[in-house]
Parts: structure tokens; C-alpha cells; sequence
């Protein structure tokens, strides 16, 4: 057996676990926020809470789903401190956004600006993608990075940009219509269709990875 093939394994381990604890530990702690600010929402028994502790839950399921996708695809060595700082930006995002749970106008701001540093995250990650291109060896290998960058691609170009969209244009309406979207409540259909958007891009991650499963086992075979 090469040793340095060897090695190189090792440390891919390595820093696979590194990456698999942070996301278990930011994800973990932006947990937490959502339980505590959501605890006091249910309390109190304002029924259309229930869609932004729904949504914001959501918004975890996609973080921890998409990294865990990205893990088992792209990282290896040598780490990328750069991503995980991202990552743990990301965290923060999720902290201050759950915070803002009886808050309309304020979430959908925060979403915007939460969404647009996941944009950042996916612009950055491109080079992980053309790196693992570089390296690969094999056609398994280069199918599935080919449709990781595909997948990157969509989610820079149209997803998430349609995503900040949305989020920009349901706070614009809440502030130029409070008495509509505060006063009447209005704001519930608003966050609803945000649920939708979040439960359809699950949706989309699920097919994603089920597309990607053999290709991700049939490199692993090979290494």
C-alpha cells in the first residue's frame, strides 16, 4: 500500500470529523436559541408563531442537511478554515434570526441577510468544487463533482438569489403595510409561503442526495 496514499486518507478522516463535530455543535447551539425564543412564543398561545418556529426549524434541517451533503462529497484534506468560518457565521446568523421570532418585519429582514451570507458561503465553496475536479482520478469521481458544481451553480444562480428575493419583498410589504400585514395579521400568509419555499428546497436536498448516493459510495470504494 503507498503510504502517502495512506496518510492522505487518514488525514481526509481527520478533518471529516473536525467538520462533522463544528456542524454538530453550531447546529446544536442555534437549537437552542430557536427552543428558548420559541418557548415563550408558545406560552403565551400566539397561534401564528407556530409558522416561524416551524420555519426556523426548517432553517436548521436545511443547514445541518446540506453540510452533512457537502461533507460526504467535498471535504478532505488540507482543512479549509476559511469555510468553517463561514460557517460559524453562519451559526451567529441563525442565533440572532431566532431571537426574532414575534418580530415579521425584523425576521424577513434577518432572513435576507442570513440568506445573502449563505450565498457568500456557496460562491466561496466553488473553489473546494474546482479543486476536487482537479484532483480527481476516476469517472465516479468526476460525475460526482460535476454534480456537486451543477448543484453549486443552482443554488448560486437561482435558489437562494430567489430566496433573498423573497424574504426583501415580504419585508418591504410589511413595512409599507403595517396596518395590512401587522394589524390584520396578514403577515401569517407571508411566512407561510416561506415555509412552502423551505419545505420545497428539502424537498429538492432530499432528491439531491438520494441522485448522489451511489456516486459518493462508488468513489469512497475506490480510495
Amino acid at each position: 500500500m503507498n503510504p502517502r496514499s495512506e496518510g492522505r486518507r487518514e488525514l481526509d478522516s481527520v478533518v471529516i470529523n473536525i467538520e462533522l463535530t463544528l456542524v454538530s455543535i453550531i447546529q446544536g447551539v442555534a437549537l437552542f436559541f430557536l427552543t428558548d425564543n420559541a418557548r415563550a412564543l408558545i406560552s403565551l398561545w400566539h397561534w401564528e408563531a407556530f409558522l416561524y418556529v416551524v420555519a426556523a426549524l426548517c432553517v436548521i434541517f436545511i443547514f445541518w442537511s446540506r453540510s452533512i451533503i457537502h461533507t460526504l462529497t467535498l471535504i478532505g484534506w488540507p482543512l479549509e478554515f476559511g469555510h468553517n468560518f463561514f460557517y460559524i457565521g453562519c451559526a451567529l446568523g441563525e442565533a440572532i434570526l431566532f431571537s426574532r421570532l414575534d418580530n415579521p418585519l425584523a425576521w424577513f429582514q434577518l432572513s435576507a441577510a442570513y440568506a445573502g451570507i449563505v450565498l457568500l458561503l456557496f460562491v466561496y465553496d466553488m473553489r473546494l468544487i474546482r479543486a476536487r475536479i482537479a484532483e480527481s482520478r476516476d469517472d465516479s469521481e468526476r460525475a460526482l463533482y460535476a454534480r456537486a458544481r451543477s448543484d453549486q451553480l443552482l443554488n448560486i444562480c437561482l435558489l437562494v438569489p430567489l430566496l433573498i428575493a423573497l424574504n426583501l419583498v415580504s419585508a418591504f410589504a410589511i413595512w409599507r403595510w403595517p396596518n395590512l400585514f401587522i394589524a390584520r395579521a396578514c403577515h401569517v400568509w407571508l411566512i407561510s409561503i416561506q415555509l412552502l419555499s423551505f419545505i420545497g428546497y428539502l424537498l429538492y436536498t432530499s432528491r439531491y442526495f438520494s441522485a448522489i448516493a451511489p456516486l459518493v459510495l462508488s468513489s469512497r470504494n475506490k480510495n
